[in-house]
């Protein structure tokens, strides 16, 4: 199993923090300003989540890049680490309750970890630029789609 180390990327360069990663050089914690940004845009993505049932990462990646200028790649595996801890926090009240159905679950939830492994290949493998351009197309499309009557 490889360290949890800290390494910069040119956004992070221009943040001027260092930010998780697996391999590259140790360093410190990004600056206060930082964490709060990023606990902000945690707590937003919650409520929007909440709110109107969206994927934390549709909220997440967009401001996670925008407001704390951390690249799009970190952004994204950034934000499908916090939506673990989400539903990890999410199914457990529910548990609670009595309203989890595991089989339904276990049907979405087992071929949807294959797409994410597919996506995370595919998304190595694809330009930023590209990322960043069919993520706009993605936003775009489904903000059209909700206005229509």
């Amino acid at each position: 199993m490889r360290a949890v180390t800290r390494r910069r990327t040119s956004s992070a360069t221009r943040a001027g923090w260092w930010f998780v990663s697996f391999g590259g050089a140790t360093a410190g914690p990004p600056p206060y300003d930082a964490r709060v940004r990023i606990v902000a845009i945690g707590l937003v993505a919650g409520v929007f989540s909440a709110l109107f049932g969206v994927g934390g990462g549709i909220v997440a990646v967009p401001l996670l890049v925008l407001f704390a200028d951390i690249p799009e790649r970190v952004a994204t595996a950034t934000s499908l680490g916090a939506i673990g801890i989400t539903a990890l926090a999410g199914v457990s009240f529910f548990a609670v309750r009595g309203d989890v159905d595991v089989g339904h679950a276990a049907l979405v939830g087992l071929p949807a970890a294959l797409g994410a492994l597919a996506g995370t290949w595919l998304q190595q493998r694809v330009s930023t630029a590209i990322l960043s351009y069919g993520f706009a197309v993605l936003l775009t499309g489904v903000g059209v789609w909700l206005l229509l009557p």
